[in-house]
């Protein structure tokens, strides 16, 4: 799939590279970087890089957070006394319910984590979309989950709220976008290098069609590769294809004001490099 980037074009406007000290957005990365460590080690690591968030999915080697926080902190109020000594916010627990095909198994894993979300201030839940074609069966069932969601959050006064990732069928923009069709009320979870590499599409066109929903991105970097399955392989922030500047630049021209995070996935691909190196990479290379 030729994919264009944006990046190459002469008519973008790079100015915000003399005003990115005035960006109104949060940078954060996810626990996924460095999935081994334990909560504080995780805390120092965005304190030694000046980031001031971090989305969590990982601690301790486990995805399953209310069990790593129940064995490490009995309760939920104990996180809350943890994250209330904290430079640093936690703004999303990463969930693996889906939208899409999900069961009341599932439903019931996911709702483990809201305790845990409202002690530690996170404003979201990560879910998956789900599915694969985006055909109408799968959009009813999208909005069918979150409808109940909704319905459970205003019943309990939760504060926390989902934010939808577009990770599998909504990594398409056309079935995002029939989700969103009829004004659908819903964070999105915008995964800029998945609408771009998988679903071949401009993520300036793609923020503009999606920016009244997005909350949170997720961005990383990676270059084309015939050996991987995927087809692409990541690499460090700069050093490949996707077109970080362009997506900057439409970023700062709208005043995003929401997280931009860094989903550096070494927890799934244990031969990238550490995230400290991620991290460095992208503050020396100006990548965000």
């Amino acid at each position: 799939m030729l994919i264009e980037n944006p990046a190459h074009r002469e008519d973008i406007d790079l100015s915000y590279l003399a005003r990115s000290d005035d960006f109104k957005f949060e940078r954060a990365f996810s626990s996924l970087g460095c999935g081994e460590n334990e909560l504080p080690e995780v805390m120092a690591i965005a304190q030694r890089h000046e980031i001031p968030c971090v989305e969590l999915r990982t601690l301790g080697g486990m995805v399953d957070l209310p069990g790593y926080f129940a064995a490490r902190h009995a309760v939920p109020g104990k996180l809350a006394d943890l994250m209330d000594s904290s430079s640093v916010r936690i703004v999303s627990l990463g969930t693996s319910l889906r939208l899409i095909g999900n069961t009341a198994e599932s439903r019931e894993a996911f709702l483990r984590y809201v305790p845990w979300a409202e002690a530690c201030g996170a404003s979201t839940l990560r879910v998956f979309d789900g599915g694969t074609g985006g055909n109408a069966d799968e959009i009813e069932s999208a909005r069918s989950t979150l409808q109940w969601w909704q319905e459970l959050r205003a019943d309990n006064g939760w504060k926390v709220d989902i934010a939808i990732e577009t990770h599998d069928a909504f990594a398409i923009e056309e079935n995002l976008l029939r989700f969103l069709d009829g004004n659908v009320q819903c964070h999105v979870l915008w995964d800029a290098h998945h609408t771009w590499r998988k679903g071949g599409a401009d993520p300036v066109r793609t923020w503009a069609i999606v920016r009244d929903n997005v909350r949170h991105i997720h961005v990383k970097d990676s270059v084309a590769s015939a050996q991987k399955a995927a087809g692409y392989a990541y690499v460090l922030p700069g050093e490949g294809e996707f077109p970080m500047s362009a997506l900057l630049a439409a970023l700062c021209a709208d005043g995003y004001d929401g997280v931009l995070s860094l989903e550096w996935e070494r927890h799934w691909h244990p031969e990238l490099p550490q995230l400290d190196a991620a991290l460095s990479a992208a503050r020396e290379r100006s990548w965000w």
